[in-house]
């Protein structure tokens, strides 16, 4: 459970209505398996120990005592297990049977959750048979002889009620919440209170039938209740064994993470599904979002509270093995069709902010420095799109090519065609005098290839470009992208200076794909091919001469491998994780890839430069929010620029030590 890492199960066990020592048989051994797998929560469906559809048996002495006994061979079960079992079954309280999830660890019995919401429409009646949970918010009740505590004797008592929460002492983060079934599916669900007041764990027990498309209505509801609660949610559903006089149970069991779907069975099956919640991802979530709210409890006349929360410990912390699925490019989806869509929705989010600072300043002209490199030729598709959506001739976008030592013959033609195909104005001013001026003037000697001699022909290009602009009373359009813009990769007040930054918010690995959406979707053929052969250069600011007319500078070789470093950037900024836990997702991620010597390498020069040049971030220009992280000082990151780096770096050391042995 290192990094706020806890395995979760959800179960549907085969069982035979109105069977309970079978069921609890067939409970017990998926508990063992869970326990075996290291999930520290097993949940199982609705009524699992009695069955569901049993109809007026419920209302049968004999089926209640049964249970029971049933749930006291669990809780047997359970005396070795460092796991929390939550098994469903009738119980009688006061001449009234409820619907209860039982909360079963260590041995011992630690409450029971009735359902709040009974269903009596359509193909459900439970109103015949079962009672409402109380309104009181939780009580100490006497339970009866049959249910022990660990040591065999008989227990004075156990919490009833639907407000009570379980908390681990020593899991961050880890409050569990209970509801069962329809509670989900009405208006109000219980897991909404459990979340206010502190749950980010909800475990539901369900018996949800079967027919066509409610697997689809499930799924979503699920995941979507996850999302609005900043929580992880463990639904597990009753399957094989239930009666099928008139209905079907599927066993769909879920596991969701804040609107993320970890883990989905396979329908009409009986088992188990396990995956891991991060519960640092929902602690930092709500950290983040200031509009989710915590509730205090609130206290009765007689000064009791109306929210119970048990305390307990889980007997063993120990690193929990990952098998849940993590991107190497978490800024850009896997499936092809979620990335077309968002391809296309952050082209218009781009050019809409473009279009927008265009006709504020009335500019009929926008100034671009076009390299034949993927973030150029990003910025020139961006502002056509915005001139189109003007209703402006394309002619007024002036894209420069300025060749100097670096430039390649390639990069230099595909930047021409680019511009002919796309309908913009060309203009090539060579740089090469006025950077050898420049050098003289300060005294530089040209043979050394050193900073001076890389940020002298930027800052040129900048000066070139800012000045045409000032010609043509027009815009110069940034093409600087995110990444570059958390390693600092740009030369200050070079390519790092605009007048408004269409790809601000980019990262590399995502200028790539949507270039490529371009490319693909586009009609011109010649366009087509000099798009896919920009994709195909290696990445470099080509401000070295080259080598045998080939790149020489290629930026992955001096700074790292751009998906290495947005893998980090979004696990840095999207939930504040430290570097241990970035690493070792990283591992996990790209094991097939890089060796953790090469990971570590790069991730420290990745918290190195994003301390070290915060001051180039700190005066961005503006430009578009396109997704969840962006770098911008007016929006999502503020950060001093002096800012010591000094808690991370030893926690980079601690790391390189682990790997020294």
């Amino acid at each position: 459970m290192k990094d706020q890492f806890v395995k979760v199960a959800a179960i549907t066990p085969e069982i035979r209505v109105a069977d309970p020592e079978f069921n609890a048989a067939q409970v017990i051994k998926y508990m063992k398996l869970a326990h075996e797998e290291h999930a520290k929560l097993a949940v199982f469906p609705e009524l699992c120990l009695t069955g569901y559809t049993c109809g007026d048996l419920f209302l049968q002495d004999n089926l209640l005592h049964g249970a029971l006994e049933a749930l006291q061979h669990i809780i047997d079960a359970s005396r070795n297990m460092d796991m929390i079992t939550i098994v469903g079954l009738p119980y009688l309280y006061k001449n009234m049977l409820y619907n209860v999830a039982a909360i079963v660890l260590h041995g011992e019995l630690q409450a029971l959750i009735p359902k709040t919401h009974i269903p009596n429409y359509s193909e459900f009646y439970e109103g015949r048979h079962f009672s409402a949970a109380p309104s009181i918010g939780w009580d100490f009740i006497d339970v009866p002889p049959e249910i022990k505590d660990c040591d065999g004797e008989e227990s004075i008592g156990v919490l009833f009620g639907t407000n009570i929460l379980f908390e681990a002492d020593n899991l961050k983060g880890f409050t569990l919440g209970v509801e069962i079934c329809e509670d989900l599916w009405s208006a109000n669900p219980p897991s909404g209170r459990h979340a206010v007041h502190g749950a980010t764990v909800i475990a539901n027990l369900s018996a949800s039938d079967e027919t066509t498309g409610k697997d689809i209505y499930r799924r979503s509801l699920v995941a979507n209740q996850s999302a609005r609660l900043l929580a992880a949610y463990i639904y597990a559903d009753a399957g094989e064994g239930e009666s099928s006089t008139d209905l079907v149970f599927a066993g769909h069991n879920l596991i969701a993470e804040n609107g993320t779907l970890l883990q989905e069975s396979r329908r009409f099956t009986t088992g188990m599904i396990l995956s891991e919640i991060d519960l640092g991802r929902l602690t930092s979530e709500r950290q983040r979002i200031t509009t989710f709210t915590y509730e205090n409890p609130v206290s009765d006349n007689t000064g009791k509270s109306d929210y119970q929360t048990v305390h307990f410990r889980f007997d063993e912390i120990t690193v929990t093995p990952l098998t849940r699925h993590y991107d190497k490019t978490p800024f850009v989806p896997n499936d092809q069709a979620d990335r077309n869509r968002r391809c296309e929705e952050i082209l218009h989010i781009q050019a809409m902010g473009l279009k927008k600072r265009l006709a504020h300043t009335h500019c009929q002209s926008a100034v671009i420095g076009i390299s034949g490199g993927l973030d150029s030729t990003l910025a020139l598709l961006v502002t056509a799109m915005a001139f189109d959506m003007l209703g402006l001739d394309r002619s007024g976008i002036q894209a420069v090519t300025m060749p100097c030592f670096g430039t390649t013959d390639r990069t230099y033609q595909n930047a021409c065609t680019l511009v002919r195909n796309l309908g913009a104005t060309l203009s090539e001013i060579p740089i090469h005098e006025a950077v050898e001026l420049h050098f003289r003037d300060i005294g530089h000697d040209a043979s050394v290839h050193d900073v001076t001699y890389e940020n002298a022909q930027a800052r040129q290009r900048t000066l070139i470009l800012m000045n045409l602009a000032n010609q043509s009373n027009g815009m110069v359009i940034g093409t600087g992208d995110m990444s570059e813009l958390a390693l600092g990769w740009a030369p200050y007040n070079g390519d790092h200076m605009s007048m408004y930054g269409v790809n601000a918010s980019v990262p590399k690995t995502l200028v790539r794909y949507l270039v490529l959406y371009y490319a693909e979707t586009a009609e011109n053929k010649e366009l087509q091919s000099v798009l896919m052969d920009v994709l195909d250069t290696p990445v470099s600011p080509e401000l070295l001469p080259p080598k045998d007319g080939k790149i020489a500078q290629k930026t992955e070789d001096l700074v790292g491998p751009y998906e290495l470093h947005d893998f980090f950037l979004y696990y840095l900024m999207r939930f504040g994780y430290c570097p241990s836990k970035i690493f070792r997702l990283a591992k996990y991620a790209f094991a097939d890839e890089y060796t953790p010597e090469t990971i570590y390498k790069w991730l420290r020069t990745f918290y190195w430069r994003f301390f070290a040049q915060q001051f180039k971030r700190s005066c961005l220009p503006d430009g578009p929010k396109v997704g969840s992280v962006a770098l911008s000082p007016r929006g999502d990151w503020r950060m001093p620029s002096d800012a010591s780096a000094n808690l991370w770096m030893k926690e980079l050391d601690e790391i390189a030590e682990t790997l020294k042995a």
